[in-house]
């Protein structure tokens, strides 16, 4: 005669239960934590006003893809909303960070100056950071070029500044700012809006996970001498 087994936790019908509910919890979590990234990115996508900072303001445009005839559509929307911005605001210095891809014929920066001096941008008025690969190296590589600048002597040191990217962008370029230049309270960022579906969806899967990534690894700001 077989044993009865009693205790039917043990059962595979209920192992398998474990499982599922095992399963749905972690779905449920991840789903969760992906809504608590894209919330993070919306909340970004408004902008913000540097409420404390004295002396100039520096505006710094953020580089995107190039093509082989000139700025990408997301390049450009960010020019044209830096524009927007110096347009109101002449004095201000401009900083275009952005390097050479793989796949590009000229560096983002390059690009970035060239079509800001055609649109009116006084030349002497615009730096171009033209090695950063990533939004980390954006950061840093700005950093150290207007360290170097100010004490040149040819630029004073900002007191203020306005950061321009594509609206997604803007919340992982906060929290690197951040860190780098250990504050954002003296910064207004200026959100361009990006007009292309497909790419907009790209980045509402892509962005949440660079999120992650920057908030983990991106740590290294090296200490000012």
């Amino acid at each position: 005669m077989k044993k009865y087994n009693s205790y039917r936790g043990n059962s595979p019908q209920s192992k398998r239960k474990r499982w599922r509910t095992a399963l749905l919890a972690l779905i449920i979590a991840g789903l969760l934590a992906f809504a608590a990234l894209e919330f993070v990115i919306f909340r970004g996508t408004k902008g913000q006003t540097a409420h404390t900072g004295d002396g100039p303001e520096v505006m710094v445009v953020f580089g995107c893809h190039v093509n082989p005839d000139g700025p990408s559509i997301q390049l450009r929307e960010r020019l044209d909303a830096a524009l927007g911005y110096w347009q109101e605001h002449p004095d201000v210095k401009i900083v275009v960070s952005g390097g050479k891809g793989d796949n590009e014929h000229q560096s983002e920066a390059q690009c970035m100056h060239d079509y800001l001096i055609s649109h009116g941008v006084d030349e002497e008025s615009v730096l171009m950071e033209d090695k950063s690969r990533n939004t980390h190296q954006n950061v840093l590589y700005t950093r150290e070029l207007l360290r170097r600048t100010v004490d040149s002597g040819a630029w004073e040191q900002p007191g203020r500044y306005v950061l321009v990217s594509s609206d997604f962008h803007l919340s992982r370029i906060l929290m690197l700012w951040g860190r780098g230049f250990g504050t954002t309270s003296n910064v207004t960022t200026v959100p361009a809006p990006v007009t292309n579906i497909p790419y907009r969806v790209q980045m509402l899967f892509r962005e949440p996970l660079a999120l992650v990534k920057s908030f983990v690894f991106d740590r290294d700001f090296p200490v000012d001498p």
